[in-house]
């Protein structure tokens, strides 16, 4: 690979790693936040903010959903999210603290961590059919390939 091409394929990678460290961090908090506040308090802030939306329009797709999921969201599907945001954000960050430090063992650690994630949006995907999964999964499979490219790079350049 050329010298150009290198430098392109490296600033991609520390663009997409830094990305998917602001969203490690964005599940970190959602996650913590999910443990500390009680069910109720979800229910009535998702009821404040879709209140004045149902009153104008009571068929709103969006407003309704939100209202109809605060209403059934269960503490146990409540510590099932902030469980999952939490440890899904904690590994993330501690590989993408890896690849900015260049460790080698993140490299493949981050390959085989984000394939398993992507299976299971994909798995999820089969069941709920989120658009926002499969953009999740798309970015993350753009993020593997450079984290690819970047290690058959950093393993080129490495003296034996």
């Amino acid at each position: 690979m050329k010298p150009v091409d290198e430098h392109r394929i490296h600033q991609l990678f520390e663009i997409g790693v830094w990305l998917k460290g602001a969203h490690a961090l964005i599940e970190c908090i959602g996650g913590i936040l999910l443990y500390v506040i009680s069910t109720d308090t979800i229910a009535s802030w998702v009821n404040a903010l879709t209140q004045e939306e149902l009153i104008e329009d009571p068929n709103d797709f969006i407003a309704g959903y939100l209202s109809q999921m605060a209403s059934h969201f269960s503490v146990a599907s409540k510590e099932f999210y902030a469980f999952y945001l939490l440890s899904h954000g904690l590994i993330k960050l501690l590989l993408i603290i890896g690849l900015l430090r260049g460790k080698l063992w993140s490299y493949p650690a981050s390959l085989v961590a984000l394939g398993a994630f992507m299976a299971y949006q994909l798995y999820r995907y089969s069941y709920t059919h989120s658009p926002g999964l499969l953009v999740l999964t798309v970015f993350d499979a753009v993020v593997m390939w450079l984290i690819w490219q970047e290690w058959r790079i950093v393993r080129e350049h490495k003296p034996a």
